[in-house]
């Protein structure tokens, strides 16, 4: 019989999260810059091509090698499509139809959908009131954090909202299905998928964007695209199949309640913007929900409650209770 939920975060893993979250919450601000010039499809084929470029670079200077197994291949072939080519053209064209605040709180449904679907697709990260209670806590603290007025838009432009949550199915499908690269080394996984999905990417981009239309894009634009590329996608994939390995799937799409939290420290920070009291509520109502998925915390507050209290002698030392 398996227990409810093997997988657990040791604090490597919970800095792992916090930097993935601070890494992908950095891509919304290249996104936004880069798609001034670029075309969507562009993008994401500029995004995954370079790299998948720097990742083989990676293995090549490491003296790491790329797999021969066509199966592995395919399961390449198959991550790349569920964790890149899917979601980033749902939500990028989602986004074209809906604000961006609105597709972030459709977004963070992530680990909702991957709570759920692990319970039933995987025999270790079960479903558990703790998780539930949790993932509510972290919907809640997102819409919070982004403002309520961003749900004023809930039910309008249906197709785009689909299409984003389309997007956090694809992502929650992912991050089951990647359990299977456990025991190949980050670095080899991460440049699979994004040499995968840059083959795939290549002739939609061409047919659908026809970049050579366009004018060559500025400084600025290349830039963002490469910070896009080697930070967060190149780095943040090495983190991300790291942590899916040792962590689980549940645990990993987490970083979703994350990224508004990184955008937002980073925006004022970097762009000097201010706090809203909201995002402190926010805040604390995310950090609840992921200290709920812990599930640690709440251990230990309920073993100190059941604890008997310790009574000592005049000397102060303890009495053990016995009989």
């Amino acid at each position: 019989m398996h227990s409810s939920s093997k997988i657990h975060m040791g604090w490597v893993e919970w800095l792992l999260l916090i930097l993935l979250a601070a890494i992908w919450g950095g891509s919304f601000f290249f996104s936004k810059v880069a798609l001034a010039e670029l075309r969507p499809f562009t993008l994401v084929l500029g995004r995954v091509g370079l790299a998948a470029l720097a990742l083989n670079l990676a293995i090549l200077a490491t003296g790491q090698r790329m797999p021969g197994s066509k199966k592995l291949w395919g399961s390449f072939l198959i991550m790349g499509a569920l964790n890149n080519l899917i979601p980033y053209s749902l939500i990028f064209w989602g986004q074209t139809q809906i604000a961006s605040g609105l597709a972030s709180i459709l977004n963070a449904t992530t680990p909702l959908w991957t709570v759920l679907l692990a319970h039933f697709l995987t025999t270790d990260e079960r479903l558990t009131p703790g998780r539930l209670v949790g993932i509510l806590f972290g919907l809640a603290g997102v819409t919070t954090l982004i403002g309520v007025d961003a749900i004023q838009g809930l039910g309008l432009n249906v197709l785009a909202q689909l299409a984003v949550v389309g997007a956090a199915v694809s992502y929650a499908f992912a991050g089951i299905y990647g359990k299977r690269f456990k025991g190949i080394p980050p670095l080899v996984t991460a440049a699979g998928q994004v040499t995968c999905t840059t083959l795939m990417m290549a002739p939609i981009a061409l047919l659908i964007d026809k970049p050579w239309q366009l004018p060559p894009p500025g400084l600025n634009t290349w830039a963002a695209l490469a910070g896009l590329a080697l930070l967060s996608t190149a780095v943040a994939y090495i983190i991300y199949f790291r942590l899916l390995a040792s962590a689980g799937a549940s645990n990993v799409l987490l970083v979703t309640f994350l990224i508004p939290v990184s955008a937002l420290i980073l925006g004022t920070t970097i762009l000097g913007e201010r706090l809203a009291p909201r995002a402190f509520a926010g805040m604390a109502l995310i950090g609840l929900g992921l200290a709920a998925m812990d599930g640690r915390v709440f251990r230990y507050l309920r073993e100190r409650i059941k604890r008997p209290p310790v009574t000592r002698d005049a000397d102060g030392r303890r009495i053990s209770r016995s009989g």
